[in-house]
């Protein structure tokens, strides 16, 4: 069965027009996922384009157009990170999604940002793709992001 689910996600991603990046290395004192008790908990990532992180604040220099496409390059990386870790093919359901996007003081469409990355899990993995999800608005985010994404994803041994 795992052979069949890995094929299916393989061909949706060849599908959707995806290829996955290379899964970024941490950049401080912590791992990309650890596998505890079937979850696997994906660190946070952040929206890289052409090698660069994606930068700016949603409110002021940044659009939310430009907020959800950075949620979907952070959401394409968790992807990565989940090939590197465990593989794709032992994906169940995406649990949880943690979003926090960098936010100019009276910016409040931070759900709208975060449907960048949750529509992409979707897209993905059909109905297990749905799942809990924070969308928080923060002063700053490492490296200057835009957005950054962490997960839960519920894995099969």
């Amino acid at each position: 069965m795992t052979t069949h689910i890995d094929a299916k996600v393989l061909r949706r991603l060849e599908e959707l027009g995806i290829t996955l990046p290379q899964a970024a290395a941490p950049v401080a004192a912590y791992v990309p996922a650890v596998l505890v008790g079937g979850l696997l908990h994906v660190s946070g990532q952040l929206p890289f384009r052409e090698g660069q992180v994606v930068t700016g604040r949603l409110g002021d220099d940044v659009d939310l157009a430009a907020g959800q496409a950075a949620a979907r390059l952070c959401g394409l990386m968790l992807l990565a990170q989940v090939q590197a870790a465990v593989g794709l093919d032992r994906v169940e359901r995406v649990v949880k999604l943690g979003v926090f996007i960098n936010s100019a003081a009276d910016f409040t469409r931070q759900p709208e940002v975060a449907n960048g990355a949750s529509e992409l899990m979707q897209d993905v993995f059909g109905e297990a793709g749905r799942h809990a999800r924070a969308a928080v608005g923060v002063p700053a985010l490492p490296r200057g992001a835009a957005v950054e994404v962490d997960a839960v994803f519920a894995v099969r041994s």
